[in-house]
């Protein structure tokens, strides 16, 4: 269901009604598993319309995605965006930041697995472009499909540790960054040696 006018997304009131529809999902993602969540749920207790958030939202699967990206970016992005290069610190601080967001998200989430996939997606996709930004600045002599490449195995590698970590909790976060950060600095130094061609 499309509204027949976009909200404008500087309108003070459309980021505070923008708000209050993410707001009011989060809280029924606490008490509800997210595929038994309606419109209606979250319309009622955001206290607007349907209409309303048709405007912002075509659906609760496009809410969700929005809830994960906003929430990834402002949890694990801005902790690291005062780096300019993919550093060892770096790495160490997202492997960090991604084990605590896997924690936070399990208790935000009352069925986690219902949205797993989603979110894994979501956060790849972020993580991956993020990274691709980086290591772009950085290499310049390498070619763009080898620097694609490098940033989708290079934000997988990083997600997937720290998603088996929060299946396990074998290690400490800290124990598996230390590891993260010398197999992914190792692939950065081949990256090194290649030249565009």
């Amino acid at each position: 269901m499309a509204s027949v006018l976009s909200p404008n997304p500087n309108d003070p009131r459309v980021i505070r009604t923008r708000q209050l529809i993410l707001d009011s999902f989060l809280e029924q993602l606490h008490t509800m598993d997210f595929e038994t969540i309606t419109i209606s749920d979250i319309t009622k207790h955001a206290t607007i319309n349907r209409a309303t958030f048709y405007a912002h939202f075509p659906d609760k699967y496009a809410l969700l995605e929005t809830m994960l990206s906003d929430t990834f970016l402002q949890f694990v992005i801005n902790r690291v965006d005062n780096h300019i290069n993919l550093t060892e610190e770096m790495i160490y601080e997202l492997v960090m930041a991604l084990c605590e967001y896997h924690d936070s998200s399990m208790t935000c989430i009352k069925k986690y697995n219902s949205v797993s996939a989603i979110m894994e997606e979501n956060v790849k996709v972020q993580l991956e472009k993020f990274i691709l930004k980086l290591i772009t600045q950085e290499h310049t002599h390498a070619d763009e499909h080898t620097l694609a490449t490098a940033a989708t195995m290079i934000s997988w590698a990083i997600y997937g540790a720290a998603y088996r970590w929060k299946q396990s909790h074998e290690q400490s976060p800290s124990n598996l960054a230390e590891s993260v950060v010398l197999i992914v600095m190792g692939g950065l130094n081949i990256l090194h040696a290649t030249k565009k061609g």
